[in-house]
């Protein structure tokens, strides 16, 4: 059986590293699989990249090292020879079989877009499929593509505290980005107005205060409020002014003030109590928002209620 899908695993053999490198998967599109890897070797063993089966989807690459003279081949033939700069674009049809030599040292993120993916946007948001994406464009500084790859990088290298409501944001995100940006995509004007009816907000909060940990998909919220996820995160917004990983983020910490007025609790307690992975990331996600730690917030607070008492 044919195996298709060029990341994780896939891309690690297609670029013969030597572990599986970091993905985030993301399921909010027809159910499809949109992902993101990190792939990077300091020391490569010269020599062509594999291969990847051919099929009806995008790499979209962001170049995180310079990598000069690259050769890249297409369809089993050289096509040329270019230099790659970091915090560059690229975007490769996997139709075309991509493949380049591997003589030095890379380090990238790859952005793995089925052709079902960017066909789910449109059905969503009942607006035109594209026919396809630009991969003319090569080498080219995308700020957009550059923020999201910096925000997801953080999850990357901290899986454990990268809740799956953020994941499908960014990684949504990205995916319309790109049908806008390189194949012409545009939103109904219909689609993007309006917010939340009450009861729809109302039973949206209550599945993620349910869901402190943010497991549960935007998918699985959207679908219960009978929208498309990307009508439901335009929604929720226009109703909370945040989208639902920031909300959720911010109700962990209302949540955790409430849990800090309780004398006892130690403030690791208190962090896994509030959803978060651990009291390091409590505390960076705390002191954010907040402007003050955890610590800090708790002396005050319950200072304050001993000279009150």
């Amino acid at each position: 059986m044919t195996r298709t899908g060029a990341y994780g695993e896939r891309l690690g053999e297609f670029l013969r590293l030597e572990q599986a490198p970091p993905t985030l998967v993301t399921r909010s599109l027809r159910s499809t699989e949109i992902a993101v890897t990190e792939t990077r070797n300091d020391n490569p063993v010269p020599g062509l990249s594999g291969s990847f089966a051919a099929e009806d989807a995008y790499l979209v690459g962001l170049k995180l090292r310079d990598y000069p003279e690259c050769e890249i081949w297409e369809q089993g033939r050289h096509l040329k020879k270019t230099d790659v700069h970091a915090g560059t674009t690229y975007i490769y049809d996997l139709k075309a079989d991509p493949r380049y030599v591997i003589d030095k040292p890379l380090h990238s993120l790859h952005f793995y877009v089925p052709r079902s993916a960017l066909d789910g946007l449109a059905d969503q948001s009942g607006a035109r499929r594209i026919d396809t994406l630009d991969c003319s464009l090569v080498g080219h500084d995308d700020a957009i593509v550059r923020h999201i790859g910096a925000s997801l990088r953080q999850a990357l290298r901290r899986p454990d505290e990268a809740n799956q409501i953020f994941i499908d944001h960014m990684m949504m995100g990205l995916t319309a980005h790109v049908a806008q940006a390189y194949g012409g995509f545009r939103h109904k004007a219909e689609t993007i107005r309006g917010a939340l009816a009450p009861w729809q907000l109302a039973r949206a909060c209550d599945k993620l205060e349910a869901d402190l940990g943010g497991k549960l998909p935007l998918q699985a919220i959207a679908a219960e409020l009978g929208l498309s996820v990307s009508h439901f995160s335009r929604a929720f917004r226009a109703s909370t002014g945040l989208p639902p990983y920031r909300w959720l983020l911010h109700h962990r910490v209302r949540t955790a003030k409430s849990l800090m007025s309780v004398r006892g609790l130690s403030l690791s307690d208190v962090a896994i109590s509030a959803g978060f992975a651990n009291q390091s990331h409590f505390t960076r996600v705390f002191s954010a928002i907040t402007g003050v730690s955890p610590g800090a917030w708790r002396r005050d607070a319950l200072g304050t209620a001993s000279r009150e008492g």
